[in-house]
This record gives C-alpha cells, sequence and structure tokens, in this order.
C-alpha cells in the first residue's frame, strides 16, 4: 500500500449500519481501517474478524472513540452511531484535527447544529454527512435536467422516507436498536434527509436559496401498537407503551426563491418502500414512484394516461445520466443501496485524501438535521417555526466546488 497515498479512518459504531460501512471500506485498496469502536464486544469482534478475512489486517478494537482522536495517524473518523452522539462526536473530530463523516439522522436540539458549525469554523475541519440518497441514480439524473432548464423553473419538491420498520422497532430491546427509545420518547421527522439531501442540492440551499420556515403535523400512533399486539403480544410491557412517535408526519418547509418542499415520514404502518421524490417545474415533472416523467412539450395531451408514463425515466438515462454515474457505470458499480453509499463513502474518503472540502458541507449538514428537532418543535406547537440560516449569509454568495463527487 502506497503510504502516500492510503488513507487511514477510525470507525465508530458496529451496529446493522456500522458493519455493512465497514465491509464495504475493506474492500477499497487505498483505505486502511485502523480503529474499529463500539460499547458491545460481540459487534467490535465481528467486525474485526470482517475486516480481516476481506483485507487481511486486523484493525484494533477500542470502546472509546477518544482513544480514536488521540491518535494522529488517523484522519477522518466514520460516525456510524445512534443519531443521539453523531454531533457531539463529530464536533470531537474535529476539535482533533480529523475530517469527520456522519451517517444520517436529525438533531435533537436546534443548538446543537449551531455548536457543529461553530466546531468547523475554529478548526476548519471539515465535517460531512454521509447522505447517500444524494448520489442516487435517478437523482443525480434529474439534477442534471434540472441544471439544463429541461423541467423549466422548479417550483415545488416533495420527497421522505415511507419505510414500513415495524419489526425493527418492535425487536429494539434484542438487537440494541435506538429507533425504539426514539419512537417512545420524540414526535417528530426523525429522518428527513431521506429525501432532504437530493432535493437541497436541486434547490441549491445554502449556494443562492435558502430554507426559511417548517409547519410539521402529525397523524396518531397506531401502528407499533396494533403491530406488537398482534406479532409480539407476549412482551406485556412493550406492548402496553405508549408511542409519541405519530406514524404520519408531513412536513412543508417554504425557501427563499419561492418554492415549497414536502417532506413525509411514514415508518410504523403496513406500506412498500419508497422516498417519494418528485420535482414539479414550469416545464415537465418527475416522480419516484412509477419512476416517470413527464414533459408539457412531449406529454401533453396524454396527462390522464398515466399507465403508460410507467418506468419512461429509465428512456432518459442515456442523454441526461450525471456524468458521476458515467463515470461509476464505466468503472464498474459497486456497493450497496444500487451504488450510492459507494459514491457517497468515496466521495468523503478521497476528500480526506486530498484534504480538501466535502461536496457535503457543514452548513448542509447542519442545516438537514435541524429540520428533526425544528418538525418536533412546530408539531408541539401547531405552528411554523424559522429554520436558522447556518450560512450567515454566505448562501448569497453561490460557490462551486469541484472534484469527481461535487454536487453543486
Amino acid at each position: 500500500m502506497n503510504k502516500n497515498k492510503h488513507i487511514v479512518v477510525g470507525i465508530i459504531g458496529l451496529g446493522s449500519r456500522g458493519f455493512s460501512i465497514t465491509q464495504m471500506i475493506a474492500k477499497m485498496k487505498d483505505v486502511e481501517i485502523k480503529y474499529v469502536c463500539d460499547t458491545y464486544e460481540d459487534r467490535t469482534e465481528a467486525a474485526q474478524g470482517s475486516v480481516f478475512r476481506l483485507a487481511g489486517y486486523k484493525p484494533q478494537i477500542v470502546t472509546d472513540y477518544k482513544y480514536i482522536l488521540a491518535d494522529e495517524e488517523v484522519q477522518a473518523v466514520l460516525i456510524l452511531t445512534s443519531w443521539e452522539t453523531h454531533i457531539k462526536i463529530a464536533i470531537d473530530a474535529m476539535v482533533s484535527g480529523k475530517y469527520a463523516g456522519m451517517e444520517v439522522g436529525g438533531a435533537y436540539d436546534i443548538n446543537d447544529c449551531f455548536l457543529l458549525v461553530e466546531a468547523y469554523e475554529k478548526t476548519g475541519i471539515p465535517c460531512m454527512m454521509l447522505e447517500n440518497c444524494c448520489y442516487g441514480k435517478y437523482e443525480l439524473m434529474i439534477k442534471n435536467m434540472v441544471d439544463k432548464g429541461i423541467l423549466g423553473e422548479i417550483v415545488h419538491c416533495s420527497g421522505g422516507y415511507m419505510h414500513d420498520l415495524r419489526e425493527e422497532i418492535a425487536y429494539g430491546k434484542e438487537n440494541r436498536h435506538y429507533r425504539l427509545r426514539n419512537y417512545i420518547s420524540r414526535n417528530c421527522d426523525n429522518y428527513p434527509t431521506h429525501e432532504l439531501g437530493p432535493i437541497a442540492k436541486l434547490l441549491k440551499i445554502n449556494n443562492g436559496n435558502l430554507m426559511l420556515s417548517i409547519y410539521s403535523i402529525s397523524s396518531k400512533s397506531k401502528g407499533l401498537s396494533h403491530y406488537l399486539n398482534e406479532k409480539k403480544k407476549d412482551d406485556l410491557e412493550l406492548c402496553n407503551t405508549v408511542f409519541k412517535q405519530g406514524d404520519i408526519i408531513t412536513s412543508v418547509i417554504k425557501c427563499q426563491n419561492g418554492e415549497t418542499i414536502t417532506l413525509t415520514l411514514d415508518t410504523t404502518l403496513p406500506r412498500f418502500y419508497s422516498r417519494g421524490f418528485s420535482v414539479s417545474g414550469t416545464k415537465g415533472r418527475y416522480q419516484e414512484d412509477g419512476n416517470m416523467i413527464f414533459l408539457d412539450d412531449k406529454h401533453c395531451k396524454f396527462h390522464f394516461l398515466s399507465r403508460i408514463f410507467y418506468n419512461n425515466a429509465s428512456l432518459y438515462l442515456r442523454r441526461y445520466m450525471h456524468p458521476i454515474w458515467k463515470r461509476f457505470k464505466k468503472e464498474g458499480v459497486k456497493g450497496g443501496h444500487g451504488g450510492m453509499d459507494y459514491l457517497v463513502l468515496r466521495a468523503f474518503l478521497e476528500s480526506v485524501r486530498d484534504r480538501t472540502d466535502t461536496p457535503i458541507d457543514v452548513y448542509d449538514s447542519a442545516s438537514w438535521m435541524a429540520i428533526t428537532a425544528l418538525s418536533e418543535k412546530s408539531i408541539l406547537i401547531d405552528a411554523p417555526v424559522p429554520i436558522p440560516d447556518f450560512t450567515k449569509g454566505k448562501w448569497k454568495s453561490k460557490k462551486t466546488s469541484e472534484g469527481r463527487y461535487s454536487l453543486d
């Protein structure tokens, strides 16, 4: 391994997601996983063994992430822990001079988002939310079409996280999963960045545009209780638990340039998976469900015949596939979730290697994470709440980042 080129990282958090990311990184020839960290011994041992099988070396096992931060050889940490700890560990990492890559998740307190930004501005060390959906094949194709004006002026976008997680939550005690305690104690959009991340990049949020306010409403909470009484009736304590988390959270965000964004969280009712990504402009529309594109100059006579548009977006890939994905296909698609996991990891890791800014920066990360805390407040007071400008006015000066994974 060329020591001038290889990247030394520590991985913090080895649950299901952390373990899969560890396996993916272990296959990267230019990355050394020096440490694996978790509070559970079985997880660290499994991760160490997996790295050895895949890469031929054994990372060191630690239970306290601060040991990793004290090692000057480590250039970056990947924070794959429970949501509650993301910001604290990221701040500690930046203060220690290490790039921070955080898995997706929302903030618990808006002040934590300001502290995250403050840490970056004091240290100059980048922090990147690892929002893989920003690198989805169709998300990037639609962004490319929007940038080229194919859909006209964008007026509205929608998206969210619609995924039946009842089993995962119901067995949270057995699997040591943090979602259970969150669904018991909070009521908010706890997972907004699928699809807020891609939408924010498409609408140039923090880069010539800004999110101004959010109004969130919650449905009643019935899905988990019904599921538990049907599927886990022997767990009397959990069956009698009152879940604060509403089954459906709907949020509307108003933007500086006049666009609106609708976000939906739908994770405790039976349904098919969807991120509900849609983009509406003056010349056309895209929607993920059905993978359909409607262009005014081509399709206006067929607006009642929605079935003929099913999966027609695939026909636009040849012409409008984003350059990131053109290169990825040529080099060989790899990694989880259709390749976007690999792309977001490489975007972060190559920024570490080259000592450059990350394509999703701390201002993006803070403003996206803030939606969780702000939605919680909006639901509580049943009113819109303002979204802070974490850039302190810098959003007005458009930036254009360069590099293989740029999302600008």
